[in-house]
């Protein structure tokens, strides 16, 4: 059954239909026009824990800036209760909340956990974004890449072709693991999560907005710069979509309130057929995120899923 909210938007489009200011059928062909436009050959998704929006701001990143300035921009992005690490980054990544997918806080493992997902696999686990393009494109090729232990237990591991994990805060080795990926599959459909931990340590040890949690952010950028540099040189760049993600923000050396400091986030997307330069003032949530890769590789989404896909930031 549709949600609520996808419902709500179908509404939407009927009453704006009645009252004259578009057809039900240019609707449908402008929806299925600009569908096809938006089939990616690849995502590559930039993953930095604990990333507030004033430290976004702050922080000289130039590599980061001059990327997202080809494409869309949020620094008003709603992060999920509680604004605490796995539950986010399940929700990121599944189209969903807690509420669906039963990550709830960062114990959470398979055989042990509070709240059951309302939907899951044969091994139990809820469909994930990787699950969903594994089953739906026979040569899509996915990795993961982390540096914090318990990020990857909410996924079914079958649906990786790639997964590196780096101890000790370690995350530059997978920066290249990565590269050489989308390199050997630059011919395949293919999704890379790419992500680290360093930034929201540093706020933790530090405080959120210290020098020394500025200071990791600027060290991810001249990362993510090389990464950039070298994905240019492959010819992978121009047609490679980017997304820049967070998980919470921070105040102090904590997290997982209700803030504004810690339940906004930046969040971006850059790449073929999205609006360069656009500053997104919609209301945007981090379980869009799941919905948006799929529309670009124009697979359905699961119908347990909550997200929605942000259509605002295409041309």
């Amino acid at each position: 059954m549709e949600n609520s909210r996808r419902n709500f938007f179908k509404k939407g489009l009927v009453g704006a239909a009645a009252l004259g200011t578009l057809s039900l059928s240019d609707t449908i062909k402008a929806a299925e026009t600009s569908k096809k436009k938006r089939i990616a050959k690849r995502i590559l998704l930039i993953s930095l824990d604990g990333i507030c929006v004033e430290g976004f701001q702050k922080a000289n990143t130039p590599n980061l800036d001059t990327l997202l300035a080809k494409g869309s921009l949020s620094i008003k992005t709603r992060v999920v209760m509680p604004s605490i690490t796995l539950p986010n980054w399940t929700s990121h990544l599944t189209g969903s909340g807690p509420e669906q997918h039963g990550v709830v806080d960062n114990k959470w493992v398979i055989s042990n956990f509070k709240l059951p997902a309302i939907e899951t696999d044969s091994d139990g686990y809820y469909p994930s974004v990787f699950k969903v393009l594994k089953d739906n494109l026979s040569n899509m090729k996915t990795a993961f890449y982390y540096n914090w232990a318990e990020l990857i237990n909410p996924y079914n591991k079958k649906y990786f072709d790639e997964i590196g994990f780096l101890e000790n805060d370690g995350y530059v080795p997978n920066y290249e693991k990565a590269f050489k990926f989308l390199v050997a599959n630059r011919n395949n459909p293919t999704l890379v999560f790419l992500y680290t931990v360093h930034t929201d340590h540093a706020g933790h040890k530090y405080k959120w907005m210290s020098p020394e949690y500025i200071r990791s952010i600027e060290e991810a950028d001249v990362e993510i710069g090389k990464l950039l540099d070298k994905l240019k040189k492959e010819d992978l760049y121009d047609d490679t979509h980017f997304m820049f993600l967070s998980d919470h923000g921070g105040i102090e050396k904590g997290h997982g309130g209700v803030t504004t400091h810690e339940m906004i986030v930046p969040w971006g997307i850059t790449g073929p057929g999205i609006k360069q330069g656009f500053t997104i003032e919609e209301a945007n949530n981090t379980v869009n995120t799941a919905s948006l890769i799929l529309s670009l590789f124009n697979v359905k989404q699961p119908d347990c899923w909550t997200g929605e896909v942000p259509t605002f930031i295409f041309k």
